[in-house]
């Protein structure tokens, strides 16, 4: 079967069904041809949280149909691939935050949305590359603990030099395989490219760039900037969105090794699939939903 053929039965299903589907900006660029929603955490979060739909297709990893499912807990939440999890929320579970907290004693916690639904339950607010500078400067402490990804906690250190942030050592091994030497060999081919980084990758990298943002925030200023060539420094579906958006600029990814396999599992295929089986349903514990909900909510309430 040919992507035309199944685009047309995935819309169809999508109609018979009363079903949507949210695709994370890293996922395979042929998926946001059946989108209902594409965009970064905290925006298909928001969409997650406002839907009518009966069916949330989330074509993305494990945590943010689990978040997906928090915020819409009256809703079938389908994932495509179970095994497309994501290697950062693996790093930091139940009893190891609990742990970190009782070494740390009464500072609140910033979850990082790339993290378990137990997590974000035992956390004071959650957070997206988008709006993480944000919720830390709400909440007005002195001393936050941040986790997983000790490298945005670190981005949003650099921002908010009067707060403590106390940093878990998590990370993305995508962001992580980006080094310095990539961006420096790129601008020696393209001495006049910008250099857009994301905050999730290390600080000896995002030294280099000329402007640090999200996903979203990336694609924005690309769109936006006078500049005809770019140097993308995050994972490559943003190039990939990019060179389809703006045909008439040059956008460079920054290495080769900048692709998380976990968000490449998705096919139209298996959306299609799970469509029509309405399989690989996520759940959430009730009791842990409750705590974690708090915790989404109030990321979902603030502005990237």
């Amino acid at each position: 079967m040919d992507n035309q053929e199944l685009i047309e039965k995935i819309n169809k299903l999508k109609k018979e069904k009363n079903a949507i589907i949210l695709a994370h900006t890293y996922q395979n660029v042929e998926i946001d041809e059946v989108a209902d929603f594409s965009g970064d955490s905290l925006y298909l979060s928001r969409m997650a949280a406002q839907t009518d739909a009966d069916i949330i297709v989330f074509a993305g990893v494990y945590f943010m149909a689990e978040t997906a499912k928090v915020l819409s807990p009256d809703k079938k939440v389908l994932l495509p691939r179970m095994e497309s999890g994501c290697l950062m929320a693996d790093m930091i579970n139940l009893a190891q935050l609990r742990e970190f907290k009782a070494k740390n004693p009464n500072i609140p916690v910033v979850c990082y949305v790339n993290s378990t639904a137990e997590v974000k339950s035992e956390s004071d607010i959650c957070c997206t590359s988008a709006n993480a500078v944000n919720v830390v400067r709400s909440l007005g402490a002195k001393e936050v603990l941040f986790v997983p990804d000790t490298y945005l906690g670190t981005y949003v250190a650099s921002q908010l030099p009067d707060v403590n942030v106390i940093t878990y050592p998590g990370y993305c091994p995508t962001h992580l395989r980006i080094k310095p030497e990539d961006i420096i060999e790129k601008k020696k081919v393209f001495p006049e490219a910008e250099v857009l980084a994301h905050p999730e990758c290390h600080k000896e990298v995002t030294k280099l760039a000329d402007f640090i943002g999200s996903t979203t925030a990336i694609i924005k200023r690309a769109k936006e900037s006078d500049k005809k060539t770019f140097i993308i420094v995050t994972e490559k579906g943003v190039v990939d969105r990019l060179k389809r958006d703006c045909p008439e600029k040059e956008f460079v990814l920054v290495s080769s090794k900048a692709i998380c396999p976990n968000m490449k599992w998705n096919h139209l295929e298996d959306i299609l699939h799970v469509l029509e089986t309405e399989e690989n349903e996520i759940n959430v514990d009730s009791e842990i939903a409750k705590k974690a909900i708090r915790s989404i909510d109030r990321m979902v309430s603030i502005n990237g």
